[in-house]
């Protein structure tokens, strides 16, 4: 079972940036498409952005659409998210998930599991 562990959120003031990463424990990393999701009080989790195994594709929501940027460093095992511009709105718990097959380009949110425990981000107005 794979490990994933977030990292990089905090408090923030509107306009401002953070980097989340995102390690996984498991050697097969490079074979599957990862993503985030995010989770607001009171609301359900909500797909993010995700990247293809192999970074050939990436995909958005159209909230993060030009403000945020998925990438990731298979060597590493690590998958990230560049936050800019950010605003009130984005204020979450910021999961990263894992495509249950492999190879997949990552464009349905539907196959992501294996969730991360999350790291809040807080953008204060």
């Amino acid at each position: 079972q794979v490990q994933l562990v977030e990292s990089g959120g905090g408090l923030v003031q509107a306009g401002g940036s953070l980097r989340l990463s995102c390690a996984a424990s498991e050697g097969t990393f490079s074979r599957h498409a990862m993503a985030w999701f995010r989770q607001a009080p009171g609301e359900e989790r909500k797909f993010v952005a995700s990247i293809s195994w192999g970074s050939h594709r990436a995909y958005y929501a159209d909230a993060v659409k030009g403000r945020f940027t998925i990438s990731r460093d298979n060597a590493n095992k690590t998958v990230y998210l560049q936050m800019d511009r950010l605003t009130p709105e984005d204020t979450a718990v910021y999961h990263c998930a894992r495509d249950r097959m492999t190879f997949g380009l990552g464009s349905d949110p539907r196959v992501f599991g294996s969730w991360g425990q999350g790291t809040q981000v807080t953008v204060s107005s």
